[in-house]
């Protein structure tokens, strides 16, 4: 027998029951990102958990009331159909990269009952509030899933990639290329170990104002003018709180400035990388390639994890790199009151 609960703080769940079903999936859904993600004003975060009769948590899905959506690719006016406009979204709200939490030993069966459920709890959610919900970003599998319980298919928002580490060291990574690509990847690397720039790690909290101007030059450069250098630094210094030493950053100096950096995470069995910047100003060859691709492989291989997340845009040279790539989709009702679960 299932039983449905909606909480309205993550910290109401422990972080080792949510992260056995969250590891599997996104750092997105992770319980010290979603404890970060509830200092949020923009939005109203409730926590949909479903449990079997002896009070297992079988899964799982945060839901949030959005208020105010700051980021262009979360806003449904922008990506969804023309007349869908819900204001709840369910799962991840940020890092383009979404999916229920399910338990790993369900059957497909209880499995289809808990994504029932998780459906059910976000309309409910939804209608309490006036309004609709929308699932963003889904991978290929999680939309799969939860198509059968809406009455929309699901609509590719996004193309989303992820390289593959085999073996145990970069070198094994570089054998799993053609033989053009390893050519290319071994002189964008010495073009950086020849280079007057020094690279360091830092936790996110020692740099956020250096990253947060650097950050704040790479989205004004894409067009994103309203995320300036206070901005930036503010929701650096957010998560820096939120995240603590799990937030590192590898960056580039020359002298005693920084010219560009990579924070990223290790979770589950895959690094996510979450920003990269450089000094758009002071043109560095190959310096962006190593801070995105190169430097993180070496330190995914060192934590152990088989998979370097590099999600979205500039789809092509992250399949140069050898990158999977993989379509994000949303997955919605057509109008207040719908659905297959009703």
């Amino acid at each position: 027998m299932l039983s449905t609960a909606l909480v309205d703080s993550i910290h109401q769940v422990p972080a080792a029951d949510w992260d056995v079903l969250a590891a599997p999936v996104s750092l997105y859904l992770s319980h010290r990102w979603l404890a970060g993600e509830e200092q949020d004003p923009t939005a109203t975060p409730a926590y949909a958990l479903v449990r079997d009769g002896r009070g297992a948590l079988l899964a799982a899905a945060p839901l949030y009331l959005v208020h105010d959506e700051p980021n262009d690719n979360y806003r449904p006016e922008r990506v969804l159909w023309a007349p869908v406009r819900p204001r709840v979204i369910a799962g991840a709200r940020r890092g383009y990269h979404n999916g229920p939490l399910l338990s790993a030993d369900l059957t497909p069966d209880l499995r289809d009952a808990c994504l029932a459920a998780l459906t059910d709890a976000a309309r409910s959610f939804a209608a309490a509030h006036g309004t609709t919900h929308w699932w963003p970003y889904l991978t290929h599998d999680a939309a799969a899933r939860l198509s059968p319980h809406h009455d929309r298919p699901p609509l590719h928002l996004a193309d989303d990639a992820t390289i593959p580490l085999p073996g145990g060291g970069f070198d094994d990574y570089l054998a799993s290329l053609p033989g053009k690509r390893r050519v290319s990847i071994r002189r964008e690397r010495r073009t950086l170990a020849e280079s007057p720039f020094a690279v360091r790690e830092l936790s996110l909290d020692d740099c956020c104002a250096e990253a947060g101007a650097l950050l704040a030059g790479h989205q004004q450069g894409h067009g994103r003018d309203r995320d300036g250098v206070d901005a930036m630094t503010a929701l650096l210094k957010r998560q820096a709180q939120a995240m603590g030493d799990t937030a590192r950053v590898v960056a580039a100096y020359d002298g005693d400035r920084m010219a560009g950096f990579c924070l990223s995470y290790h979770y589950g069995a895959t690094t996510w990388v979450r920003a990269v910047a450089v000094d758009s100003s002071r043109p560095a060859p190959s310096l962006y390639f190593n801070l995105a691709y190169y430097l993180p492989i070496e330190s995914a291989y060192a934590h152990g994890t088989s998979a370097l997340h590099v999600g979205m845009n500039t789809i092509e040279a992250k399949r140069l790199r050898g990158a999977v790539v993989s379509g994000l989709y949303a997955v919605t009702d057509a109008s207040y009151g719908s659905g297959k679960g009703r």
